[in-house]
């Protein structure tokens, strides 16, 4: 019965290693398949390419977009090659406020600070708006300053203790002004427009800001317009990141009374002649 029992065993191995054989070819995908599957990988790529630029460009334009720094103007808080993140959401939501540091476009109000050359053709231009969207290179009529004065305030360099006012109240900018530098070496005295702003660098001996550009249009001002958002955090290089707050010295209770105070000291300023016009005309007609 030994015997039996291994011819039997030496007769079913063979068909046991052809089943092993045949399961395993089974599992082995055909050249064809590989292939087609590579193809398909290759066919679906520009499709996942022109997904994510489209999605980019949404977020670009509506949420947050990555700007470059291409100067000075903002040291210390901001040094050349830095990266940061705009808000583009923020001001519909809020107003604008004394302390933001702000992207702007100059276009229709400032003379370039630096000019690029445009772009020489169509595949080079492609990549210079990629660039800009990433915030790899700047854009050309692109700035970010600090905002020192909104519409209605009257902005002024300097007091006794040479420190800038706005609406009389004095602003300590200590914390923000690059080392050694003064808050102004050119004496200004100006009441910004309204929906305008008054912008400044922190770096204020190198900065071309609204100092520089009072002969412009809007006197040096920038129109609220032409903000694309606020600058709230610095993204690169990582050992710089850091959010960027608005100074403690612009929540100056003062400040923020008289901020109150001037819409309704400007709607009692136009009352008044009103009035005046409306007793005239009543006695008038009594007579």
């Amino acid at each position: 019965m030994t015997s039996e029992s291994q011819e039997y065993g030496a007769a079913r191995r063979p068909v046991e290693d052809e089943v092993d054989v045949v399961a395993e070819e089974t599992q082995k995908p055909a050249k064809g398949e590989k292939q087609e599957k590579k193809g398909s990988f290759w066919k679906e790529l520009p499709v996942l390419v022109v997904v994510a630029l489209v999605l980019a460009l949404i977020i670009k334009t509506f949420v947050v977009q990555a700007f470059y720094i291409p100067s000075e103007s903002m040291e210390n808080t901001l040094l050349k090659n830095d990266r940061v993140l705009v808000n583009k959401l923020v001001y519909h939501t809020r107003d604008i406020e004394r302390g933001d540091v702000v992207v702007f476009s100059g276009v229709d109000s400032w003379d370039g600070e630096f000019q690029l050359e445009e772009p020489s053709n169509p595949v080079a231009a492609f990549f210079r708006w990629v660039g800009t969207a990433f915030g790899i290179v700047p854009g050309e009529k692109d700035y970010i300053k600090r905002v020192i004065g909104v519409g209605g305030d009257h902005v002024k360099c300097c007091d006794a203790q040479q420190r800038i006012t706005v609406n009389g109240v004095p602003i300590d900018e200590k914390s923000y002004l690059y080392p050694g530098n003064a808050p102004s070496n050119t004496p200004f005295d100006i009441t910004v427009p309204p929906a305008h702003l008054w912008v400044m660098g922190d770096h204020r001996m190198v900065s071309l800001d609204s100092r520089s550009h009072t002969g412009d249009p809007g006197g040096g001002s920038i129109p609220e317009s032409q903000v694309i958002g606020r600058a709230f955090v610095i993204v690169w290089p990582f050992d710089r990141a850091a959010v960027l707050p608005i100074p403690d010295t612009f929540g100056q209770p003062a400040l923020q009374a008289l901020a109150g105070s001037i819409p309704l000291l400007a709607g009692f300023a136009g009352a008044v002649p009103l009035v005046l016009v409306r007793r005239r005309w009543l006695v008038r007609r009594r007579r």
